[in-house]
């Protein structure tokens, strides 16, 4: 079903908290801080029509639920062969983190439809020759013997495989060497669906405004110590000035202007390198039925992790669908509404040296988006056919997806440097911070926000109360499942019960 949220011209001008950008993590950080001190005033400035309609949307975001079980770009091989799975346990426990809170908000009755976001589709991983096959096996073998991926099967069976995911073994020569890990408690998550879900939540709530189709002029300090935000709405000639005590800066791409708006020490020396992404989707009702997981492979050299190819099962407003992808593009723009002055206009004195540096370095990412710039829709689907030996030109067509903007920062040794991932920049004093990064962003949006909180609402966490109800809401808070497989066990057992997910599998294969 498609959840419309609520479209609004709204404005308190001295509200506690304003939250910039109508995503999942202004969303999410909305609904905790409701949660932990009710008689919170916020003001939520979205500057598109509708709230979740930039990267949380679910076609510009891969809606992979990310728990590190098939995304191989989170268990690198060093040069003696071996296999780090530390990113990929810390991922995990992040999003279980994301499953108890969205328990909780079921029980609670915020989220009254669960299957609405999140359905259960198998996770896999697929490689291909005698050196994808030798490292995914010694992934697998590195992750079998923790408790997060006791679940995890591998073959190099072709039929086997082929149970698990029937278009990987169509047409394929029986001489090939290939291999695949198969989880089948993986999820497709619907982000826009949940961000408007939690959006229409807030806006029914005592002290919370919305105010979409409003931009973001200014953000300067007051003389009190709080923050003076300017804004503008659609149509109107003059700004308004909104006083608060916290902003947080969940823009997506537009963030890393935001933040240098705001002047605070900790924004100097960042930059951001933008990369578009593309997706294949099948138009042939049949192959879609085929097909039931998200499948990733191994990153061409140079791409960046978001452009790891994965054969994609998703279901979007009810609707089930198959994508290959992405084919990353360069584009200056920040924001897939962006403006195409974004990339030239964001470089400053601070970070100037950062970006040169961070370009210098990253030749081979260079090449890489040129190449794929130049790409015809036979060399896309070329790619395609080495997931799925039997596609058809005919049966794929091109979409874009969102824009993200990878950070680039300050670093000691080389000047600066391209940084994958989502990072917190808060002011010294927590009367502000902004979210800079990408992927896993979304499915790690409770840890992130957690991590806002402790920054800049310390205080308020101090209180006895408050660390109670984080802990209703995040039933792990202050625990590590990592260490403890009784507890990860009963905790997962009760938000996938909560969440329905494998009431959801049958549904999926409704749709």
């Amino acid at each position: 079903m498609s959840i419309q949220p609520p479209s609004t011209s709204a404005l308190n001008n001295n509200p506690d908290v304003i939250l910039i950008g109508g995503g999942i993590m202004s969303a999410t950080l909305g609904v905790m801080l409701k949660q932990l001190k009710p008689e919170t005033t916020i003001q939520i400035i979205e500057a598109l029509p509708s709230v979740a309609l930039e990267s949380s949307h679910a076609w510009n975001n891969a809606g992979t639920g990310h728990a590190a079980l098939c995304e191989l770009n989170y268990t690198p091989q060093a040069k003696d062969g071996s296999v780090s799975i530390d990113k990929a346990v810390n991922i995990f426990e992040q999003f279980e983190q994301s499953k108890q809170f969205w328990a909780y908000l079921v029980e609670q009755g915020v989220i009254e439809s669960p299957q609405d976001f999140i359905r259960k589709v198998p996770h896999m991983s697929f490689c291909r020759g005698e050196d994808g096959v030798d490292f995914l096996d010694k992934r697998f073998q590195a992750m079998a013997d923790h408790h997060f991926f006791a679940d995890m099967e591998y073959s190099e069976d072709v039929d086997k495989i082929g149970e698990w995911a029937p278009l990987l073994a169509e047409g394929r020569s029986e001489n090939e060497k290939i291999a695949a890990t198969f989880v089948d408690g993986g999820t497709d998550i619907d982000f826009g669906s949940l961000t408007q879900i939690l959006i229409n939540h807030l806006a029914s709530l005592d002290g919370v405004t919305l105010s979409t189709e409003t931009s973001v002029r200014d953000i300067d300090r007051t003389a009190e110590g709080g923050w003076k935000v300017r804004v503008r709405q659609d149509g109107e000639l003059s700004s308004e000035k909104l006083h608060a005590d916290f902003v947080f800066i969940g823009a997506g791409g537009g963030s890393l202007k935001l933040l240098q708006k705001s002047g605070i020490r900790e924004g100097k020396g960042f930059g951001g390198f933008p990369v578009s992404g593309q997706f294949l989707v099948c138009s042939d009702e049949e192959v879609i039925e085929k097909h039931a997981a998200k499948v990733y492979g191994k990153a061409a050299v140079g791409a960046p992790p978001m452009s790891v190819p994965h054969l994609d099962t998703r279901v979007i407003d009810g609707k089930k669908s198959l994508l290959f992808g992405p084919y990353a593009g360069f584009s200056p723009k920040f924001l897939k509404r962006g403006s195409v002055f974004d990339l030239i206009n964001s470089v400053r004195p601070d970070n100037l040296v950062p970006m040169l540096a961070a370009g210098r370095d990253n030749m081979t990412l260079t090449e890489y988006l040129y190449q794929e710039v130049v790409n015809t829709h036979k060399d896309r689907v070329d790619v395609l056919r080495e997931f799925f030996p039997d596609a058809k030109l005919e049966d794929w067509n091109l979409t874009t997806a969102g824009q993200r903007v990878q950070i680039i920062k300050k670093d000691p040794e080389l000047g600066g440097k391209l940084q994958f991932g989502t990072e917190v920049v808060s002011a010294q004093d927590g009367s502000l911070a902004a979210l800079l990064g990408a992927s896993p962003g979304a499915s790690t949006s409770v840890a992130i926000i957690l991590e806002v909180l402790e920054k800049c609402f310390g205080e308020l966490l101090k209180e006895a109360s408050s660390q109670q109800e984080l802990q209703r809401m995040v039933s792990s808070y202050g625990k590590v499942l990592a260490e403890d497989a009784a507890l990860y066990s009963k905790e997962r057992e009760r938000a996938d019960k909560a969440l329905g997910i494998e009431a959801a599998q049958a549904a999926t294969a409704a749709v």
